[in-house]
């Protein structure tokens, strides 16, 4: 990104390129440009104007706060961000989409384009506070999911996800929603739902409805003194739904701790230790366990594994 000079910081936006709100109107933008919605990607625009300004306003960015946007299709949200002051790192994978972004805003001097499949190019992108992105429900939570376990960590991200995984991410125990992705988002982020948006709010209209999220980073934990092994752990003991902790605990102990090469009464003991040691009776299954039993039990499974080295 070019230095933020008061001069940068100040650039208004082009004037809008386009008209986001009308279907038509995209569609006949398309067709001129020979370019097509490819199925693959998972592309739906956000048509409606007071979804895109919920999202928007729920960022909370200041002028010159950089943001991540993830599939910026044709730029509504790239707009919207460059109005409000951001410096925009845009990650988009269609080339048809990148030729039109680059043609929108690539003079603009608080706008940087990343090509390519974001599940890739992230790690290598440097680092801003804010991620934005109406997000494809075909990556939404492998691309959520990458982040945590990959140690990027943002202030804030707001998202459009499709509705039933944003139900996953806020679950609590118990529920038929809470899964192993409940347990990871929940663990650095507070989640907060925000507007629900029917189909009829894209183009084209998808078969399923969205919602808005917000995620603020937890201030009271460091999302990065978690036991090495929670993460891993916390994945394996959903594994198999229907299995015991027990059950899932023990592959764990294998594959984790013994690496493979200890003998099965070896990886029956620590498992049995483990969850002596935490309280957790070793019948239930893993959709009954809160945050901090995880926690517990990866802090204990470290602790014995340094001591089977």
């Amino acid at each position: 990104m070019p230095p933020l000079t008061d001069e940068v910081l100040y650039t208004p936006p082009p004037p809008r390129p386009l008209n986001y709100d009308s279907p038509r109107a995209l569609k006949a933008f398309l067709d001129a440009q020979g370019l097509g919605m490819r199925k693959k990607f998972g592309q739906n625009f956000l048509i409606n104007p007071e979804a895109r300004k919920i999202l928007l306003d729920a960022l909370e960015i200041r002028p010159g706060d950089g943001v991540w946007e993830i599939g910026p299709g044709l730029g509504a949200m790239t707009w919207g961000l460059l109005e409000r002051g951001a410096q925009v790192k845009a990650f988009e994978i269609d080339p048809g989409f990148i030729r039109v972004l680059t043609d929108f805003f690539g003079r603009h001097p608080r706008f940087c384009l990343v090509p390519g499949d974001v599940l890739k190019t992230w790690p290598h992108a440097g680092e801003e506070r804010y991620m934005l992105g109406n997000l494809p429900y075909t990556i939404g939570s492998r691309l959520l999911g990458a982040f945590i376990e990959g140690n990027r960590f943002f202030t804030r991200m707001v998202v459009m996800l499709q509705r039933e995984l944003v139900q996953r991410m806020g679950a609590r125990p118990g529920s038929k929603d809470y899964s192993s992705f409940s347990v990871l988002c929940t663990s650095t982020y507070t989640v907060k739902p925000l507007k629900i948006v029917k189909g009829s709010s894209f183009y084209p209209v998808p078969h399923v409805d969205s919602q808005g999220l917000r995620l603020d980073l937890r201030t009271d934990v460091d999302p990065c003194s978690y036991p090495l092994g929670f993460r891993p752990l916390v994945r394996r003991l959903f594994a198999s739904r229907r299995k015991t902790i027990t059950h899932n605990l023990y592959n764990f102990v294998v594959s984790y701790i013994l690496k493979g090469v200890g003998t099965s009464a070896e990886a029956g003991y620590i498992t049995e230790e483990a969850l002596e040691r935490c309280g957790i009776p070793g019948n239930k299954r893993a959709e009954a366990l809160g945050l901090e039993a995880f926690v517990a039990l990866a802090a204990v499974l470290e602790d014995i594994k340094k001591i089977t080295r």
